[in-house]
């Protein structure tokens, strides 16, 4: 790759980030952490898993103490609850409250439902192309760390 459209990837991920940027304002207290934490949560069990927090490490490509603070966080605000597994005391189940449900149907299903149609010119394709490309450039950037010397 030439080094110029390296420097257009990253200017275009600069634009991806202040994209991410113009999502509509959270309630307090709550960050994008959470909200991607329930949409993994829903993702895995649309798919027929109870969560775990190994699953949903693995899901977001996360260290598993980072979400299990979060989910503790999470579980004292009122958005998520731990029901421990019938068959092994060491495995909890993680499941949004109520609470968590709406918070995850307000600020992703209801946002991007209205937000498709404005991005409807952005074929399926494109978009499946733009996603493999930021993947494979965060897998090389987190892999290799080049530094300046």
């Amino acid at each position: 790759m030439e080094t110029s459209t390296i420097k257009a990837l990253f200017d275009a991920c600069y634009l991806a980030k202040r994209s991410r940027d113009l999502l509509p304002p959270l309630p307090p207290g709550v960050t994008p952490s959470h909200i991607h934490l329930l949409d993994a949560i829903d993702d895995l069990e649309r798919r027929g898993q109870r969560a775990t927090a190994s699953d949903v490490s693995d899901a977001l490509r996360l260290p598993r103490p980072g979400v299990t603070r979060t989910v503790k966080e999470m579980e004292g605000k009122g958005y998520l609850c731990k029901q421990p597994s019938a068959r092994d005391g060491r495995v909890a189940y993680i499941t949004a409250t109520p609470a968590g449900q709406e918070l995850l149907q307000r600020y992703t299903r209801q946002y991007f439902t209205r937000l498709a149609p404005l991005l409807a010119d952005i074929s399926e394709e494109d978009a499946a192309c733009t996603i493999r490309t930021l993947g494979r450039l965060y897998q090389v950037m987190a892999q290799r760390r080049i530094t300046i010397e």
